[in-house]
């Protein structure tokens, strides 16, 4: 690696992390120490009772004001990270980018500018082009903090602390399993993530699948194998993460057709046959029914698509209350 690659990943280092316990923001997984993501996952452990509880609050961050600046549709991910953030006691609002004034020709930065001036504390961004988080980290006030909430392609890092604290409650040592991601690998900014953060806690065997025109080239240098035999690829495995055909970001080229593809790549009851005897099947959503997944494997009991709605406000909590503590003195 030359010295220019080496300033640059230790500013994206710098950008992303203060200091052990502080976060400045969350941008990516790939620079993050392990200890600090286990940290994440205790800390989220901590929140996740909470949601049982009478009064579903505490009031770590009352006072503040955190914003959701969504570019792109979101259920899931808009509204975990919504009652994570009321759940903390914060304010919180929703910019409705459709009728906001971006829309009316306003520029980001004035946006940003705007939001500023009325003492909001924390942006959560979700933008269809790929580094748009730390673009606009870059140009935020030193107090206002930028959680990446999906940006393009490049990545989705809070979906994968909440996929690794899914994991986690089935299987406590990571160094002993073994994880398959399926599907649409090419356009998957979860999958990138995921990746990142499964070699950093140490998974020993971390393998992709789908056609070769979903694989990227060179993905094996994430430290990954690949397979275009899905049965090949999840034998054995305790962990399949099934992922969405964006069909959003691709044409037909990349797939014959989708009764072609269920076929080939589709989680069907007969696959599970060929994981671990404990083996889970997750799925980060929207799921197709039919395309990726059968509903008999979706809603069925070593399915835990659901619980991992459910731990993305845990997870999510954690990440906010980190990344809104005091900053420690330079």
């Amino acid at each position: 690696m030359n010295d220019e690659n080496k300033d640059l990943n230790n500013e994206n280092k710098n950008n992303n992390i203060v200091s052990q316990k502080h976060l400045r923001h969350f941008l990516d997984i790939e620079y993050l120490p392990k200890s600090l993501i286990l940290d994440i996952l205790d800390l989220a452990e901590s929140f996740a009772g909470v949601s049982g509880q009478p009064v579903k609050k505490v009031p770590l961050l009352r006072g503040k004001t955190i914003v959701n600046l969504f570019f792109e549709a979101s259920t899931r991910t808009r509204t975990t990270f919504e009652l994570a953030a009321k759940r903390l006691s914060a304010d919180f609002l929703n910019i409705n980018v459709d009728f906001s004034a971006t829309k009316k020709g306003e520029s980001l930065l004035d946006t940003l500018r705007n939001l500023e001036a009325m003492h909001c504390d924390m942006f959560i961004v979700r933008h269809p082009l790929s580094g748009a988080a730390e673009f606009i980290s870059k140009n935020v006030s030193q107090n206002i903090s930028v959680i990446n909430a999906g940006d393009g392609r490049h990545a989705h890092p809070t979906q994968a602390m909440l996929d690794v604290f899914t994991i986690r409650k089935y299987f406590k040592d990571f160094k002993k399993i073994k994880v398959a991601i399926v599907g649409d690998i090419l356009h998957s900014r979860v999958a990138r993530s995921l990746i990142h953060a499964l070699r950093i806690l140490e998974v020993p065997d971390i393998r992709v699948i789908g056609p070769k025109t979903l694989l990227p080239n060179g993905i094996e240098h994430m430290g990954v194998t690949s397979y275009v035999d899905m049965d090949a690829g999840i034998k054995d495995c305790n962990v399949v993460i099934m992922l969405r055909l964006q069909n959003e970001r691709m044409n037909s080229s990349f797939i014959p057709d989708e009764h072609e593809y269920y076929n080939l790549y589709g989680f069907t009851p007969d696959r599970l046959q060929l994981l671990s005897k404990n083996g889970i099947v997750m799925h980060p959503g929207p799921v197709n029914r039919g395309i990726e997944i059968s509903s008999e494997v979706a809603d069925g009991d070593r399915s835990v698509i659901l619980q991992q709605v459910s731990n993305g406000i845990a997870v999510r909590m954690a990440i906010l209350s980190l990344s809104m503590q005091p900053q420690p003195d330079n």
